[in-house]
């Protein structure tokens, strides 16, 4: 671009099912306007199965983000690209600090987002371009998802107005029902500082999902109960960016009468304390979805209380995580990541037969890698509470949900019971609840095994004073 031009390039700044796969088809419609998709998606370049953008490789770009962003910044066109807050952490702050990077805010009322994104992904149907080849279903509204949809977007838009506001930039906002408005698109143009206008939006994209809410859900009425889960003000603020939402505290889990509290370790196996708190109260059903408010709530209602969390070795803990979300789980970005950077294929989920010990050892030690990198900002995918380091997730729940006991997992028949003991309680004893596996850890532990185990969590094996894993 010219330097008399305000933008060198820019950003569209939305999440999945907010209307970018239109917005990007209406932008590429101008003459000198290009958007190349999402170009920091952990899983590819631009769009899916794409590998290279303007002379830079998958791995070039996972080493090394910031030549991607200079050379769309260097493009002869107005460059740009879609960025969402689960893509690659370690450019955002240099757009975002970049008065020459225009950013073009992209909402959508969050249930409507919530639904949509829960129907492309049983329908595996993301973009549509003909309405013959629509593809339907109904699913189900699940309150505490939703919460938690809600909240990652909140998170994600508070970061991006603050950063606005202390680099004291603005940007173009741009609501979902206005993606096709010539209008609006042309005075976008404008404020980017093109010269070209169009007549028409593009025509290669069809909206998937025009029906009333009520014909998508199979349980329609469970929307109300799940709104009044929310702080209603902060829902209708987010296409405005308004001050942003509390913390969440769904995880937390709370006997039925007694005043005891559990936060289950993200990742790890429940070894049986869900059960034995439910035995404290004789077999009454945990509490559990809690709110910022219903837990304040619970926090009034039981001054004198034990919160406690159960501390879990980081080699088993790791192992749990690859076990159930790599092996047998969704994590296909972490999957093509250790077929990519370590050359490790595991095979489909349905076809195991292939899967042996000498596999489950190289993928697990891939994995081990990938999280060191991972936790070091390394790589393009975000950090997940099931693999952030133990350290850090009790550091983030102790604003909303003060520990008062970090319990280890091999003592739990010990010191469980014992909770008991500054409340007056005399609770039940644990027996611990064991899964059989198919592969151990046993069955692969070594020193090199161990020595990326620490190369990964060396924090909580220093902080939290965990010595090497025994069987």
């Amino acid at each position: 671009m010219t330097d008399a031009a305000p933008f060198d390039y820019f950003v569209v700044l939305a999440e999945m099912r907010t209307g970018s796969n239109l917005v990007e088809a209406n932008l590429n419609e101008f003459d000198g306007i290009t958007c190349e998709g999402e170009v920091f998606n952990p899983a590819f370049i631009s769009h899916q199965g794409k590998e290279e953008l303007y002379g830079v490789t998958l791995a070039e770009r996972d080493r090394n983000p910031m030549a991607l962003l200079l050379a769309i910044r260097g493009q002869d066109d107005l460059t740009g690209f879609r960025f969402f807050h689960d893509h690659d952490a370690r450019v955002l702050p240099s757009f975002m600090q970049d008065p020459r990077c225009a950013k073009i805010i992209l909402t959508r009322n969050p249930l409507d987002s919530y639904v949509s994104l829960k129907i492309a992904r049983a329908t595996q149907q993301w973009k549509l371009g003909d309405v013959k080849t629509k593809r339907s279903a109904q699913v189900a509204f699940d309150p505490a998802e939703f919460e938690e949809h809600v909240t990652r977007i909140q998170d994600f838009q508070a970061t991006v107005l603050r950063t606005l506001q202390t680099t004291g930039q603005t940007a173009f906002y741009l609501a979902y029902e206005e993606a096709n408005d010539v209008e609006v698109l042309n005075g976008l143009a404008a404020w980017l500082g093109v010269g070209a206008r169009i007549e028409a939006p593009s025509r290669k994209l069809k909206r998937q999902n025009p029906e009333p809410l009520e014909q998508k859900l199979t349980n329609p009425d469970a929307v109300r109960d799940g709104l009044a889960r929310l702080d209603r003000f902060n829902l209708s603020r987010t296409p405005n960016f308004e001050p942003r939402r509390g913390p969440m505290v769904w995880g937390l889990r709370a006997c039925a009468q007694s005043p005891i509290a559990y936060l289950p370790m993200p990742g790890a196996p429940d070894p049986g304390v869900l059960d034995w708190m439910a035995q404290v109260d004789a077999g009454a059903p945990v509490h559990s979805d809690f709110t910022a408010q219903s837990w304040r709530d619970w926090l009034r209602a039981h001054p004198r209380r034990n919160v406690f969390t159960v501390l879990h070795h980081p080699l088993n803990r790791a192992h749990e995580v690859y076990l159930r979300q790599v092996v047998h789980g969704q994590r296909g970005n972490v999957r093509a990541f250790l077929a990519r950077v370590h050359g490790v294929e595991l095979p489909d989920k349905d076809a195991m037969d292939s899967y042996d010990t000498a596999l489950h050892r190289a993928g697990f030690l891939a994995f081990l890698r990938f999280v060191a990198a991972n936790l070091n900002g390394q790589t393009a995918i975000a950090v997940l509470p099931a693999w952030a380091s133990q350290t850090k997730v009790i550091e983030g729940v102790m604003g909303q949900a003060p520990l008062h006991h970090l319990l280890r997992v091999d003592r739990l028949a010990r010191e469980l019971p014992e909770l008991g003991r500054d409340l007056g309680l005399d609770l039940p004893p644990f027996a611990p609840r064991l899964e059989p596996r198919r592969f151990t850890l046993a069955g692969i532990h070594d020193a090199e095994v161990e020595a990326a185990g620490r190369a990964a969590y060396g924090l909580d094996y220093e902080a939290l004073g965990f010595e090497g894993w025994t069987a």
